[in-house]
């Protein structure tokens, strides 16, 4: 009978230390932070290419400065483009020129309406397509843009019809100023309207 006893005893002391180590596991399984990705600011960049002569000889260049306003964090780097909101200081584009760096903004940023400041948001529709409003020139409008994901890196693509934005004025401004070296071997001098942009999202790993 007492070495029953002592068995009963046993099993249930047994059950208990089960049952805390479980109660320990479970807590810490609990407490354990879920990774996320967030934008990253000193990551992220702006790249675009502008177009002169009737060749249409591209022109390249980047905004060395592009501030997140607004963000949200997601489980996978893709979530992170989502409803991403930004700012960009033109007075950080950098061409490699200073002196072209400086005709931008004189003579065609400044001609606009409270474009000191551009500002953007991504809005994604499919898995690798959305809308990019841009706000410029007192106007907001939407473009195309085309994405895809490379590790930890958002690459988007679109083209901005700058005429879309009511720029004809700054453009002619632009090239006037330029007008020698916007001149082709047809003797024409022009500056187009369309502008390619490449943007590189870098999307970071929190909570881990």
């Amino acid at each position: 009978m007492k070495h029953l006893f002592y068995i009963a005893v046993m099993l249930v002391l047994g059950g208990q230390l089960i049952s805390c180590k479980n109660e320990k596991t479970e807590t810490t399984e609990a407490e354990k932070p879920s990774i996320q990705f967030e934008a990253s600011e000193a990551g992220s960049s702006m790249q675009w290419t502008a177009y002169k002569t009737s060749e249409k000889v591209p022109v390249k260049g980047t905004f060395k400065d592009v501030r997140i306003v607004s963000s949200k964090p997601s489980e996978d780097a893709a979530g992170t483009l989502r409803d991403l909101g930004f700012e960009i200081p033109v007075n950080s584009i950098f061409t490699n020129d200073t002196i072209r760096d400086g005709k931008l903004q004189k003579f065609f940023f400044a001609v606009m309406e409270n474009s000191m400041t551009l500002k953007g948001k991504f809005n994604v529709e499919t898995a690798n397509s959305g809308k990019l409003e841009i706000s410029m020139n007192g106007l907001s409008k939407s473009l195309p843009f085309n994405y895809e994901v490379e590790q930890d890196t958002i690459h988007v693509s679109a083209t901005m019809d700058l005429n879309e934005w009511g720029a004809q004025a700054a453009l002619e401004s632009l090239n006037e100023a330029c007008k020698v070296l916007h001149t082709g071997s047809d003797g024409v001098s022009k500056t187009w309207n369309d502008v390619a942009l490449n943007a590189k999202i870098l999307a970071v790993k929190t909570g881990e």
